[in-house]
């Protein structure tokens, strides 16, 4: 018998609030958007661990085809920044795209994550963080734990991810085939050059991965604005200076790299780099 999408969030509401065991009793809404709001919750909150079976078959059955609904963006066919007239060297390599970032069909997509690796644990937050382990399914969770607990075994159970350090997953239920983890810095007073430095070296070093792992295209999210407060422009422009440096330094390794943007201001600010 072939499920349909309302059947399959439904059985996956229910079987999430078992599985929560602390929720088991909360009261399911009667609206498809209520229950969306329940399971992403549920989802969001729950800790690393496997899912049963059929439970893990039928997630990724309802992810893929929520993914599919948000409309997934092939990246080959987005105009790069030398097709809209730029004439900035690196132009044929580069786009801005704003948008939903879980919906680009890239070799990679980049996660601004925190230190700890496993993705935000408030229900319902719009960070990138959220968005995107939302999106992949529970197993992404479990791998980012996975490899924090051998990270912990070889350097103590303190451990947390350096600032800067990116970190390669499966991309799971997303278009994209991998995510890259990395942990932009945080800036908690005046913009510092070390701070910049810190910003350089996630674009960097995130490009480096790429280039060992055989990525040839990856778009990148707004690293550290937001809730990091890094300021946007300055952001957008070590962003633009960083990635065409690596792509000068690196000519073959990366087909096609995506500044992906959410805000207005942030497109304009990227377009003014590039333009």
């Amino acid at each position: 018998m072939i499920m349909h999408q309302q059947e399959r969030l439904d059985h996956l509401v229910e079987a999430f609030k078992e599985d929560s065991v602390r929720y088991r009793d909360l009261e399911t809404p009667a609206d498809p958007e209520g229950k969306k709001v329940l399971l992403r919750s549920l989802m969001n909150i729950r800790m690393p661990r496997p899912l049963a079976p059929g439970v893990a078959a039928m997630q990724d059955q309802y992810l893929t085809e929520r993914n599919r609904e948000n409309g997934i963006v092939d990246i080959t066919a987005l105009p790069t920044v030398a097709a809209q007239g730029s004439r900035h060297a690196c132009a044929d390599q580069i786009t801005i795209w704003q948008g939903d970032i879980t919906r680009l069909a890239a070799d990679a997509i980049v996660n601004a994550a925190n230190s700890q690796m496993l993705g935000c644990f408030v229900p319902m937050h719009t960070c990138i963080d959220n968005c995107i382990h939302t999106f992949a399914g529970v197993q992404l969770r479990l791998e980012c734990d996975r490899k924090m607990r051998q990270l912990r075994a070889k350097y103590g159970p303190d451990y947390e991810q350096p600032t800067a350090v990116p970190m390669l997953t499966d991309g799971y239920n997303l278009p994209a085939k991998h995510v890259v983890h990395v942990v932009g810095p945080i800036v908690a007073g005046p913009l510092t050059p070390a701070l910049e430095k810190d910003l350089a070296a996630c674009y960097t070093n995130t490009l480096d991965l790429c280039a060992e792992y055989d990525i040839r295209t990856v778009a990148f999210c707004c690293i550290s604005t937001g809730v990091f407060h890094f300021p946007n422009r300055r952001a957008a422009q070590i962003a633009v200076q960083t990635v065409c440096r690596w792509l000068g330094a690196h000519p073959s390794k990366v087909d096609r790299v995506i500044f992906n943007v959410f805000k207005d201001e942030d497109k304009t600010y990227y377009e003014q780099e590039l333009f």
